[in-house]
């Protein structure tokens, strides 16, 4: 079959998600306290932890990093407590909503990147699972929409998930005063937009030229493709990096990393090229990409593998470098994760790179696709974790679990992902019959 028709079961299945996530994500937000009495009564009634001292609650909000930092906090500061404890509490939903909302834009992002080194390396295995790939970034504009919207309501401190932005937090804290040439509210959202529109441009001319290519009767369109997805690697690489700090490195501002956007672009690499092979392995039990073989599967089995041994290297590098030096205002961010997200830190690490590895070790079984799938599976659903991670110690701290606002902005997200991919796979013909690589592309076997 060249055309994918969007079937109503993945539609249907699609748009149940995004309603039970919407309704599931407005019970995390009119449940979430609006006042500090509230707050004190829901740790009261045992729905979050809470220190036996405040002191002790102090100390930790000030290792974390999510503190306000006031140098010395003293008994005259106890509603400044509260007024944290609440902004922790308020940050749950929101914090929900933009870890599943940030999850899936890089995963269209990781995507466009494999999907331009695939372009710009003239690759020759790569081109029957283009049309894939090009379904797959279709999610980027409007995810990146929804990532821009909450930073911009952050701006406007609709939400607490970046401290930096409030002025009192400022006035008090010689840290995050030291970077305000950097961490100011109109350079940060002028910054994401000019990423933003940076990935999406490229994404619409590469798109673009693959489906003109089809019609012309030269390579035209083909060498433009390659210019312009080299120029955007060198875009991405920088911009990236910078995302990386913005979006997730700066809600804990005291902490940084010079490793970290090479690890945000490892996490969010393979978590593309294994979506890339779940949605391969979905069209052809369905009869479609009948030109994709056990070899197409094959590569991105390796490439899975490959990358999760990556992931695992920059994280330990990572955290190895900072736990030896220990250094206070760098080793507290791993300290935090460790005694406060005990289970996520640990699982991550499990559903990461020692599962990934056990399955994919084996050359045999990344041609199978029922190992595929399940490796994928393990890999998304770690690789959320990992964003958890990243964001929520910093945003709510020590009160935080998997509820129902985690689960259903994974819902939301995911039916809106899955919807906006298969309904762009279904308006052009699965193959890009134009490419010059095209023939090769079918024939590849090894």
């Amino acid at each position: 079959m060249d055309n994918y028709k969007f079937s109503n079961r993945v539609r249907n299945f699609s748009v149940i998600l995004m309603v039970l996530g919407i309704i599931g994500l407005a019970y995390g937000f009119l449940s979430a306290p609006s006042s500090l009495e509230e707050a004190h009564a829901m740790i009261a009634d045992g729905h979050h932890k809470e220190s036996e001292h405040s002191e002790d609650i102090l100390n930790q909000e000030n290792n974390s990093g999510n503190s306000y930092s006031y140098q010395k906090e003293s008994s005259s500061d106890h509603n400044d407590h509260g007024e944290h404890l609440l902004h922790k509490l308020q940050n749950k939903p929101w914090a929900a909503l933009y870890v599943a909302a940030l999850f899936f834009m890089m995963i269209s992002l990781g995507t466009l990147a494999f999907y331009a080194i695939q372009r710009a390396s003239q690759a020759g295995w790569s081109p029957v699972l283009y049309r894939v790939m090009e379904g797959i970034t279709a999610y980027l504009l409007p995810g990146c929409l929804i990532v821009f919207l909450i930073l911009l309501l952050s701006g406007f401190h609709m939400n607490h998930l970046f401290i930096w932005m409030d002025s009192k937090v400022v006035a008090h804290d010689e840290i995050i005063k030291a970077k305000i040439g950097y961490l100011n509210t109109p350079f940060f959202l002028l910054r994401a937009g000019f990423y933003i529109l940076g990935w999406c441009a490229y994404r619409y001319f590469s798109r673009k030229f693959s489906l003109a290519q089809d019609k012309a009767k030269d390579i035209i369109y083909h060498k433009k493709n390659f210019r312009i997805s080299a120029a955007f690697l060198v875009f991405f690489i920088v911009t990236e990096s910078m995302m990386s700090w913005d979006w997730i490195m700066s809600i804990d501002p005291h902490w940084f990393s010079t490793l970290f956007g090479w690890y945000v672009f490892a996490s969010m690499f393979v978590s593309g090229i294994t979506v890339i092979a779940l949605t391969a392995i979905y069209l052809k039990s369905k009869g479609y990409l009948d030109l994709v073989n056990d070899s197409h599967i094959h590569d991105l089995g390796k490439f899975m593998f490959g990358i999760s041994i990556f992931w695992t290297y920059l994280w330990f590098s990572q955290f190895m470098l900072i736990w030896y030096s220990n250094i206070p205002e760098e080793v507290t961010y791993f300290i935090t994760r460790i005694e406060d997200y005990n289970l996520p830190f640990f699982s991550m690490l499990a559903l990461n790179f020692i599962l990934p590895l056990l399955i994919l070790m084996n050359s045999d079984y990344k041609r199978v696709n029922y190992f595929i799938v399940m490796t994928g599976i393990i890999i998304i659903i770690g690789h959320y974790i990992d964003v958890f991670n990243m964001i929520m110690p910093s945003a709510v701290g020590d009160k935080w679990f998997i509820g129902i606002s985690e689960i259903s902005a994974f819902m939301f997200f995911a039916g809106l992902f899955i919807y906006v991919v298969f309904k762009e796979i279904s308006k052009a013909p699965l193959y890009p019959t134009g490419d010059p690589f095209i023939e090769e592309s079918k024939r590849y076997h090894y």
